[in-house]
């Protein structure tokens, strides 16, 4: 346990742990630096934060922003997500998050929509219903429940593989805005744009080096390190590029409660001798 989460997420967005919990369990754990990154909003970092106060551990803010890129010369676009952290001017990224919840909002109806040729039902008030009736923080993980629940599948992997993933009936691939505007959207938040689990996007060993290529030029600060579940040569592979970009790394266990009971909170992967932690250059 290295003491320090980068990215962990709350029941704000697909977590199951409030703020609150949140805190707690990392504080338990002995973790000093602990960043809250949900999907496309900062709406529970308040929380967090004001939790914290009477406890020995710094809350960074953050969030997880969908986000998009392509290769030149192809129309395929590839979804890929951006963490932001340590936002010292919040009021830009803020302004982004809203439209990006607006887009979530859509897509969550255009899914259920698609699931409702599928399974003959609306599903939409109930997955709205998980999220309090705030239909911009929905994720594919609370419409997978939904479908568990509505006894459609048996578990939420199987929601995925037969009706949400890529390349199934209800995928609705999510517009986020492009990989270099993100940046600079973080840039002028005067924060840290950080690539979030790069080997985790169902892409060619070729298109990764691509993406972290294309994330040093267009001026990203760290890459996340993969988790030591992962073969050795796919840590070797991230690591030679950060080190020919001249990149910092980012460590997090993408904690997200009991929706993904594997991922234990605080289980980060090793920083290698002469890796420059992003944490290291925290305000």
């Amino acid at each position: 346990m290295f003491g320090v989460d980068l990215h962990t997420h709350t029941l704000i967005s697909d977590g199951t742990y409030s703020p609150e919990q949140l805190v707690q369990a990392a504080f338990d754990l002995k973790i000093h630096t602990l960043a809250v990154t949900d999907h496309d909003t900062m709406d529970g970092l308040s929380r967090a934060k004001n939790y914290a106060q009477d406890y020995d551990i710094k809350i960074i803010s953050g969030t997880e922003i969908s986000s998009q890129w392509s290769r030149p010369n192809t129309k395929k676009s590839y979804g890929v997500h951006i963490v932001a952290l340590n936002m010292q001017d919040e009021a830009p990224i803020r302004e982004m998050l809203e439209n990006q919840k607006k887009v979530r909002a859509e897509r969550a109806k255009v899914i259920c929509s698609l699931l409702e040729k599928c399974i003959d039902f609306d599903i939409y008030p109930d997955v709205v219903a998980k999220v309090d009736g705030q239909a911009d923080r929905v994720t594919r993980t609370h419409i997978a429940k939904v479908l568990v629940e509505k006894n459609i599948v048996s578990r939420p992997q199987q929601a995925f593989d037969r009706f949400l993933k890529e390349g199934k009936k209800a995928f609705v691939k999510f517009d986020g805005i492009g990989l270099k505007e993100t940046i600079d959207v973080i840039h002028a938040s005067q924060g840290f744009a950080v690539l979030a689990h790069p080997t985790r996007y169902d892409l060619s060993a070729t298109n990764i080096r691509y993406l972290i290529e294309l994330f040093a030029e267009s001026g990203g600060d760290a890459v996340e390190l993969p988790p030591s579940v992962e073969p050795a040569s796919t840590r070797q592979m991230v690591d030679r590029m950060i080190e020919q970009f001249d990149l910092a790394v980012s460590i997090g266990s993408d904690f997200h409660g009991e929706n993904m009971p594997w991922i234990k909170l605080g289980n980060t992967p090793r920083v290698k001798e002469g890796q420059r932690g992003i944490w290291e250059s925290f305000r």
